[in-house]
């Protein structure tokens, strides 16, 4: 049992290096623990329940704030609390197996290393896409805590930062200074390159003010029929007075207000008295982008289909674009398995309809964008569609989660998402946490976490092209051979053992 507890008391206490405590000191002390654990475990199927021990605990740790939601309405989820978190981390724990077994088979000392870093990479890769995919937490999110560490993912992605990070953090296994300082110099490379790139010309922004409306309505609140108008007028009145106060600092350049995920309780997209009201709030000639469902009956006048959209609307009411969301979350927009597991976080009883894929949109004035409503966001090498946008917009209700880890593991997506693409990303989000990223993963503007009001700015420039962008996964599975058959060469005494060991019998 001893092993079986140090393995689940690192996993959890991996989780520390995650945002938003970026404690990532403690990996250098809980991959190395696991490693030694792997070693001495004997049989491979020790090793599976140790590594999986591990990975679940990893996962649970890092995912208790799914827990919050629970709470909106705790009176029919209560039963949900104690198995929330540790039910998502069940399956992740599975992807945790590759891993585990690569560092098992593997020859020990620096091959071994090189393994574990490669597998790991590659069940992150798996879980992104696998089951609909889930990449959350991908461990090379631990450096999103500043810029300067994160700009070698312009290169080789979130995914690459994440085979740095487990390589760099497993060499103390070895008790070897040659490695040690071969790991100081790589990681001074890295730091190097993230300053060096900082240290460029900064694109001239967009010409486009920017208005985030955050008008923190409580996830309680948000679809009591008596709180409908309530809510939209706290929006409206927050647009007129960004609106406004942009128009009058700036009067001949386009202004955009951006509302976030299903921020209107409307359809905004069929209701022309809530886009009149809507077009009354902006200031002349500015235009709003902003969260709402959209739906859409069929020809016995029955609700056929729901969406969860982004809906365009200029200061004459009218629609000027209609963005579906296309990656829905299992259990919160739809039920998986045909509904066999009777869970629905979302309130009504239909399913939410996926709508075409990745797109960009194009409004009057302003450049063409990547819209992501939530955690379509989180999906790397997966947010621009084959025309390369000017600009990313990512909307998202994350006041579900309240005051938790899971806002701030949102938003270290989001600014990765930027640094890989070099594109700015544009961030609106209910209860927050909004912000402007410049392509760099610069922060330029914020509302923080908890926060009513606006802010205004500047849409940054774009980059060109990043090499991520250009060759993205293609690219990371380039190096991740090359690792793993780095990981894979036999060790020169294991040989000589088991040709011994072939001549005697």
């Amino acid at each position: 049992m001893r092993p079986l507890l140090m393995a689940l008391g690192w996993g959890a206490a991996s989780a520390l290096a995650l945002p938003p405590l970026h404690g990532l000191p403690i990996l250098l002390l809980a991959l190395p623990a696991l490693l030694g654990l792997l070693e001495n475990a004997g049989s491979w199927r020790r090793a599976g329940l140790l590594g999986g021990a591990f990975f679940w605990a990893h996962h649970t740790a890092g995912l208790y704030w799914v827990t919050h939601a629970l709470f909106t309405d705790i009176g029919q989820w209560f039963w949900l609390v104690p198995f929330a978190a540790p039910g998502i981390g069940l399956p992740l724990a599975i992807f945790g197996l590759i891993p585990t077994l690569a560092a098992w088979h593997a020859a020990p000392g620096w091959r071994r290393i090189f393994a574990f870093s490669a597998a790991w990479v590659l069940a992150e890769m798996l879980r992104g896409v696998m089951f609909t995919g889930f990449p959350w937490n991908l461990l090379g999110t631990v450096w999103a805590f500043h810029p300067l560490p994160l700009q070698p993912a312009s290169v080789i992605g979130v995914h690459g930062l994440s085979l740095l990070t487990v390589f760099l953090a497993c060499l103390p296994a070895l008790r070897d200074w040659r490695w040690l300082a071969a790991g100081g110099a790589v990681l001074a490379c890295w730091i190097g390159f993230g300053a060096w790139r900082l240290a460029q010309p900064e694109p001239p922004h967009q010409g486009v003010r920017l208005v985030l409306v955050q008008a923190n309505v409580a996830q309680d609140l948000k679809w009591r029929q008596d709180q409908r108008m309530p809510i939209f007028q706290r929006y409206l009145a927050l647009t007129e007075l960004g609106t406004l106060a942009t128009r009058a600092a700036h009067p001949d350049v386009p202004v955009l207000a951006i509302w976030p995920e299903t921020a209107s309780p409307f359809l905004l997209a069929q209701d022309a008295e809530a886009r009149r009201l809507a077009a009354a709030a902006l200031a002349p000639g500015a235009q709003l982008l902003a969260g709402s469902m959209r739906a859409e009956w069929g020809p016995d006048g029955r609700l056929s289909r729901v969406f969860n959209s982004l809906v365009g609307v200029n200061d004459a009411a009218e629609v000027t674009a209609v963005y579906d969301k296309w990656h829905l979350v299992p259990f919160g927009e739809y039920m998986p398995l045909g509904g066999l597991i009777p869970i629905r976080m979302v309130v009504g009883g239909m399913d939410f309809s996926a709508g075409s894929g990745m797109t960009s949109l194009s409004l009057h004035g302003i450049g063409n964008f990547s819209p992501l409503i939530c955690y379509e966001v989180i999906f790397p090498g997966r947010v621009t569609g084959r025309e390369r946008p000017q600009w990313l917009l990512n909307v998202t209700n994350d006041a579900w989660f309240g005051f938790s880890a899971g806002p701030f593991q949102h938003l270290a997506s989001a600014r990765l998402r930027a640094v890989e693409e070099g594109l700015p990303m544009v961030r609106a989000a209910q209860t927050g946490i909004s912000v402007i990223y410049d392509p760099y993963g610069r922060e330029v503007a914020r509302i923080d976490l908890g926060r009513t009001g606006t802010v205004a700015d500047w849409l940054p420039g774009a980059l060109a092209a990043t090499p991520y962008a250009r060759y993205g996964i293609t690219l990371n599975c380039i190096v991740l051979l090359l690792v793993a058959g780095i990981g894979a060469m036999p060790h020169r005494r294991l040989q000589e053992s088991r040709f011994r060991d072939s001549s005697q019998k």
